[in-house]
């Protein structure tokens, strides 16, 4: 009895059953579907950009002070030194 039950489930989890495709694919791009997707898409645009924009400031200004501090170090203190 318990074998028999546990071919039926899993003969009901294994069944096809049908598939249906999202607005994109189906071809409705006017759907609340589609506009839920691009603003989505939009949102994780709007979030990303300014997150990698930041690491590439702080990346920049990071090599402008090492260079800076070089620069002032590689100066000479005085006349005599050089």
């Amino acid at each position: 009895m318990k074998t028999a039950r546990k071919i039926l489930i899993g003969a009901l989890a294994l069944a096809p059953s049908p598939l249906f495709a999202c607005a994109a694919c189906y071809g409705k791009s006017d759907s609340p579907l589609a506009h839920g997707m691009n603003w989505g898409i939009f949102t994780m645009l709007g979030i990303v950009t300014p997150v990698l924009g930041t690491f590439a400031f702080c990346f920049i200004r990071m090599i402008q002070k090492e260079e800076a501090a070089n620069k002032n170090n590689n100066a000479p203190k005085n006349i005599t030194d050089v």
